[in-house]
């Protein structure tokens, strides 16, 4: 049994501990902050710069995007200090990736901690106006009329894009062929040229074209109509009951970092996003502000790896 001395010490270190944590949350930040992030353009990179903008104009204190090609923002951030200052922005590449790939040097649960979930973007199915489609339900019974014709167009093994479309061929049945090409653009643009006939695409990049009337869009992917594309039906209420598969995006810390600092930056980047004018830019690119918890990116991140790691196992998927 401990001596009440060696109790009254125990609780004089913890309080001394607990004490030294909120002041230096109370300080934080007190030198500039990096969000690690994917390349220039993407959706991570767009909102980790709009982010930022947010935090430096609230802590008067730089934050700074450092671009990393690929998994290499992910190792970065979870080798970085658990100190708040080294913060990553990232898709389902973070936690999808140790599924796809034997050679993953991190594990989504123990190396990082989630900070906040940013953004929720519905996905679109879109295909060539010279598919005789006007629904997925159409589509399905197309595809089953002429089995192994269709094909679709992926920009990466293991990508949001291309387990979606795996998904839709386990869930209803079909067997559509994926066509691997360098990047999304170069994808939009052979669908578009009638090299391949549909797509699972990211809102942002096939709007514009579903506008202008080289693509028809179909349906989303959310569980509910999407406002980033109004008057598109669900894959779930137009063909295929239960699907859903959009892409989610949150900020995340190294893991070890004091909880009062998560909470620190919960309420700070919770704030940037809300912005109206942030949430208007996020929006006219397919991006709908979700602005949550860490709880709840932990628990979104928890859901996505149980469904698409069986996704992954099933169709025995490797990416690298």
């Amino acid at each position: 049994m401990s001596s009440p001395r060696i109790s009254a010490w125990s609780w004089a270190i913890a309080i001394a501990a607990w004490t030294v944590t909120q002041l230096a949350a109370q300080e934080y930040p007190r030198k500039p902050v990096r969000i690690v992030a994917t390349e220039p353009g993407g959706g991570g990179d767009i909102v980790a710069r709009l982010v930022a903008q947010g935090l430096t104009s609230a802590w008067k204190q730089q934050v700074i995007v450092d671009n990393r090609s690929g998994i290499i923002a992910n190792e970065v951030a979870a080798r970085a200090p658990a100190d708040g200052y080294s913060l990553l922005c990232n898709a389902s590449a973070m936690w999808l990736w140790p599924f796809l790939s034997r050679g993953a040097t991190w594990d989504p649960l123990r190396d990082f901690a989630p900070v906040a979930l940013a953004v929720r973007q519905p996905m679109i199915v879109v295909v060539h106006p010279a598919l005789p489609v006007t629904s997925v339900k159409e589509l399905i019974a197309f595809a089953k009329s002429k089995p192994g014709t269709l094909n679709y167009g992926i920009s990466g093994l293991g990508v949001s894009t291309h387990l979606a479309t795996e998904l839709f061929n386990s869930q209803s049945g079909i067997s559509v062929v994926p066509v691997n090409y360098k990047g999304t653009a170069a994808a939009i643009t052979g669908l578009i040229g009638n090299q391949i006939q549909m797509m699972f695409a990211n809102a942002a990049s096939v709007t514009p074209h579903i506008k202008s009337g080289r693509l028809t869009a179909l349906a989303v992917t959310t569980s509910r109509p999407s406002p980033v594309a109004p008057g598109v039906p669900t894959v779930a209420s137009s063909g295929l009951p239960g699907f859903e598969a959009d892409i989610i995006l949150g900020l995340f810390a190294p893991a070890g970092i004091p909880a009062t600092l998560v909470r620190r930056l919960n309420q700070d980047i919770v704030l940037a996003l809300n912005k109206g004018d942030v949430k208007e830019k996020l929006f006219n690119i397919g991006m709908e502000v979700i602005a949550g918890s860490p709880e709840d990116l932990l628990a979104a991140v928890k859901l996505e790896m149980a469904k698409w790691g069986k996704v992954i196992k099933d169709g025995n998927i490797r990416a690298g």
